[in-house]
């Protein structure tokens, strides 16, 4: 890149001596016979270099200088002072207006190379290193940017993961999946489970007893939901609704909520060997339906949940409740989207309360 440096002398030869003198030795020449002239083209053209001459009508090379070091952005501008006048008494005059270098008149050109090279090099190195501040300062607000971002999607993704498995929870906060949180409807297949004799149990044990007995209950069932990647659509005490093929499809989402029911089912006959060794006599029933249900997010500002709305989830909550200890009943649409991994027993048609025709119901049998 060719430099460009502006000659500035009221005496036309003197200007033409030094536009030759540089031109020869490839610098881009800009010529003013004015202190206003050269203020002007500081500011329209941007040379690199000014070579000021001192004693001007009008407006001298002090005030020139002055002026051009008011300006923050020129502030780095190489300044050479160019005068017939004795340097050394000038020197300090020209210091306090803010001038770099001297040079004497007539001007030696060995020496005006010299100090022209030498000026160009030390602004190249300023401007770099004024570029690499811009660069840094840049990349730290692109740095301050992605951690408000990366707190957001921490934040996002705590949230998420309420409802979601940790998986699904990181493709959504990736932008990999659809905004949950947004209403939609989807078939679904939900499951419905809580405790038998759970209320008598509270009634006579004390609240550290209850409370323990959840934590153990809650803790096998959350991580049967996380391995079969289920939602969770809410916890109420020892009732636990969880759904299948929301908000990512899932082809097997019936028989992967059977199969998850047959291992909560174990499960709680596991932990119910230790419940009744402390007096405790417990078992879990669960109901599974499948159909279409309205999906997002509900609540208000500071506190939303992930619901599902439709007749299936009270289907599901209406199997599980006329399930008996140990039982698994699933709706008929349900049993229809098994695949062959697992079996089932057909009962006798329910009357359940809010539907008002018999429902057909089925027995999960197990694999």
């Amino acid at each position: 890149m060719k430099h460009k440096i502006l000659v500035v002398d009221d005496v036309p030869l003197n200007v033409k001596l030094l536009a030759d003198l540089l031109d020869a030795k490839g610098y881009t020449v800009i010529t003013a016979s004015s202190g206003p002239q050269a203020l002007k083209l500081i500011e329209s053209d941007a040379p690199d270099l000014v070579l000021l001459d001192v004693m001007m009508p009008g407006m001298s090379g002090y005030e020139v200088c002055e002026k051009i070091r008011s300006d923050p952005e020129h502030a780095m501008l190489p300044v050479v002072l160019v005068t017939a006048l004795d340097p050394a008494a000038e020197r300090a005059r020209g210091l306090d207006a803010g001038a770099d270098d001297f040079l004497s008149k007539p001007v030696a050109q060995a020496e005006l190379l010299a100090r022209v090279r030498s000026l160009l090099r030390i602004k190249s190195l300023y401007e770099e290193v004024r570029a690499r501040k811009a660069e840094l300062l840049d990349w730290n607000a692109t740095l301050e940017r992605r951690v408000a971002e990366g707190v957001q999607q921490v934040e996002n993704l705590g949230r998420l993961k309420r409802f979601f498995s940790p998986q699904l929870a990181e493709l959504i906060v990736a932008g990999g999946a659809d905004d949950p949180l947004k209403s939609h409807r989807r078939e679904i297949t939900v499951v419905f489970l809580d405790l038998r004799g759970f209320t008598a149990f509270t009634e006579t044990a004390d609240p550290e007893e209850v409370m323990g007995v959840l934590s153990e209950y809650h803790a096998a069932m959350g991580r049967l939901i996380l391995e079969h990647e289920g939602t969770l659509e809410r916890f109420t005490g020892d009732g636990i609704m969880v759904f299948f093929n929301d908000p990512l499809p899932i082809p097997d989402a019936a028989s992967r909520a059977a199969r998850m029911a047959l291992e909560m089912q174990r499960e709680v006959a596991a932990l119910a060997v230790g419940w009744k060794q402390r007096g405790y006599d417990l078992q879990m029933g669960i109901g599974i339906a499948q159909g279409f249900a309205t999906i997002g997010g509900i609540g208000f500002p500071g506190r939303i949940d992930y619901g599902a709305i439709g007749t299936v989830t009270n289907l599901a909550a209406r199997l599980c409740g006329e399930a008996v200890g140990g039982d698994t009943l699933m709706s008929q649409r349900a049993v229809g989207a098994l695949q062959a991994d697992v079996g089932t027993e057909r009962l006798d048609d329910l009357t359940l309360k809010g539907f008002q025709r018999p429902v057909a119901a089925y027995r999960l049998l197990g694999a």
